[in-house]
């Protein structure tokens, strides 16, 4: 026999703060719990971290190393570090989404100068093969186009060791018109 959530108590393993939908068997509530619980989202650390702070844009900032800034072009390279990885102990797809948008702007800011504010219009991802935890992987990054109002800049992630193509990534930033006060 199936215990309906409206009959379930804190004792159950709910908290007063969780919102159910009626008539669902609280078995089925718990196997849901507990596969988030496995994928570590109700981690107490992270807690710590409120929307004020921007820690994951820091712990990819963290991980970037810069090789070479050229006019149109930039190079970094980074470790596939536990903090960034999924639960199959590969690189978070997220990860890979905020490196990209990293990397991408900074590339974008060697040709479209700092008066004229970038907004992020597409971010297209191409997801490859897997980049196994502990990896080092190369980032490429290259504007395709850049004009008045747009710029485009394609990137390609690769093995280090094997120069295997992991992720290709494409993003398309807008120009915002500077204000003239």
């Amino acid at each position: 026999m199936t215990k309906d959530v409206n009959s379930a108590t804190a004792g159950d393993g709910l908290t007063a703060a969780e919102t159910i939908a009626r008539n669902i068997p609280l078995q089925y509530v718990n196997t849901v719990k507990r596969f988030f619980t496995n994928l570590g989202v109700s981690d107490p650390a992270v807690e710590k971290y409120t929307s004020t702070t921007d820690s994951y844009s820091d712990i990819i900032r963290g991980l970037l190393n810069v090789h070479a800034v050229e006019r149109g072009r930039i190079s970094c390279s980074f470790s596939v570090l536990p903090v960034v990885a999924n639960f199959y102990k590969g690189l978070h797809g997220g990860a890979v989404a905020a490196v990209a948008e990293r990397v991408s702007i900074a590339c974008a800011r060697t040709l479209v100068p700092e008066e004229k504010e970038l907004f992020l219009g597409e971010l297209g991802i191409s997801y490859l093969s897997a980049a196994p935890q502990n990896e080092t992987v190369t980032v490429d990054a290259s504007v395709v186009r850049s004009g008045r109002n747009l710029t485009v800049v394609s990137m390609e992630f690769r093995q280090k060791k094997t120069g295997k193509l992991m992720f290709t990534a494409r993003a398309t930033f807008y120009h915002l018109p500077a204000s003239k006060l």
